[in-house]
């Protein structure tokens, strides 16, 4: 169950837009301002109905993420991880799951991104602490893919020339249309 945040929702960055399209800068200070980015995070995400959100979504150039989804075994998971590293499985463990991934950056389409279906993501909790976020299931995806936002690449970076292109005219279809009807 999805908890409200004291924080303030700010307009979603689009694809096209460079902060969406570079690595971004490591978090120094784990202070207040940084506190209440990701409680503005959280919001967010949760009016756009994400299930997690980069600083660089909502324009800010620093490496955090937010995220709040269910793993494999449908437990919800929630928390913030700044400065990750992600570790993912090699070998004969390591299992792609080929689901449909969609970016609230890349409103609209989804498309197949095979990813494997675990990941282990390292880094630091708001406060400064080290956490570890094993995930499975949606949340190896969502980590996967926020830890992608914060090296500045999207979803529809992992796709080919044509499915890409795809994705990015069905957004533009899918606007025009809510222009048109607005």
């Amino acid at each position: 169950m999805r908890t409200m945040t004291s924080g303030q929702a700010r307009p979603i960055t689009l694809v096209g837009d460079p902060v969406l399209h570079r690595p971004l800068r490591a978090v120094e200070s784990y202070d207040a301002d940084l506190a209440a980015l990701v409680d503005d995070m959280f919001a967010s995400m949760y009016e756009a109905d994400g299930v997690g959100l980069a600083a660089n979504q909502i324009g800010v150039d620093l490496r955090v993420f937010v995220y709040d989804c269910p793993d494999a075994d449908d437990v919800n998971r929630k928390g913030v991880v700044c400065n990750p590293t992600l570790v993912l499985p090699e070998g004969p463990d390591r299992h792609l799951d080929d689901g449909e991934e969609g970016c609230l950056s890349v409103p609209g389409p989804h498309a197949p991104v095979a990813r494997p279906d675990t990941a282990t993501c390292h880094g630091f909790d708001v406060q400064g602490n080290p956490v570890t976020v094993e995930g499975t299931g949606l949340l190896a995806r969502c980590l996967q893919h926020e830890t992608d936002h914060l090296n500045g690449k999207l979803y529809i970076d992992r796709l080919s020339a044509r499915a890409r292109k795809k994705v990015l005219r069905e957004m533009e279809e899918m606007r025009a249309e809510a222009e048109q009807s607005a």
